[in-house]
């Protein structure tokens, strides 16, 4: 008789935001992902430390503006609470929010979350990232001793199938350009890719161009009523 396969943990998630239409589409989003369920909601700080407390979560996905406090504090208060009780086990972040000040993402980075999601965006955007956390607690599940491309995989800092950058290109300006594409899924210009980052659009076409040419990312053409094609551009990792 065969053994049976392990059945795969479930995630669980508690989703803040104090508006309770996006709170709810937020929800549908992550029930709709195998693997994950949603614990809970909550629609500000208060309502989000307490139901942390309460459910034990495994992801919370946090808004950075809630009517009582802001999200980035909501984190650093679980952080602290985890301290004051080590057999506590540690809550993973997601931020989804419209804050787009990188003195708050930076914030948000020195409180321990794993990523940082900005709105608007769709589905396959936050699905994509709610795949990246089941595949890093995954892969630190089953590590007994690391090896630095494990530890650099975790991190982000080169990521599964990185190559090392052609002459005249920066590896911080390459993970811009993919941070653009993964939270645009269904794809973009060069023009659009160089207003979402603020980069010339030469400079987003060079990258998007150097990520065509490496398979990370697919090029179709959109044509228009006159002149040339335009090349949209979607991450496929």
């Amino acid at each position: 008789m065969s053994a049976q396969n392990p059945i795969a943990p479930t995630t669980t998630v508690l989703v803040v935001d104090d508006d309770f239409m996006v709170a709810k589409l937020h929800g549908r989003y992550v029930s709709a992902m195998e693997g994950f369920t949603v614990a809970g909601v909550a629609h500000n700080g208060a309502e989000a430390l307490h139901a942390a407390e309460r459910l034990r979560p495994d992801l919370v996905l946090l808004d950075v503006y809630l009517p009582d406090m802001d999200g980035i504090s909501v984190l650093r208060e679980l952080r602290a609470a985890e301290e004051r009780d080590p057999s506590r086990t540690p809550v993973d972040a997601l931020f989804i929010t419209a804050a787009r000040d990188a003195e708050i993402i930076r914030s948000a980075l020195r409180a321990g979350a794993l990523h940082y999601l900005i709105k608007p965006f769709n589905q396959a955007a936050l699905q994509e990232q709610l795949r990246h956390v089941a595949a890093l607690r995954t892969r630190l599940d089953t590590l007994s001793e690391a090896r630095q491309e494990d530890v650099d995989q975790i991190f982000g800092t080169r990521p599964p199938g990185s190559r090392e950058l052609p002459k005249g290109l920066a590896a911080h300006t390459a993970e811009l350009v993919e941070r653009v594409l993964r939270i645009h899924p269904a794809g973009l210009s060069a023009t659009e890719c160089a207003e979402a980052g603020s980069l010339s659009r030469v400079s987003a076409r060079r990258y998007l161009e150097y990520f065509a040419d490496t398979g990370r990312a697919e090029v179709t053409l959109r044509y228009g009523g006159t002149g040339r094609p335009e090349r949209r551009y979607r991450w496929v990792g």
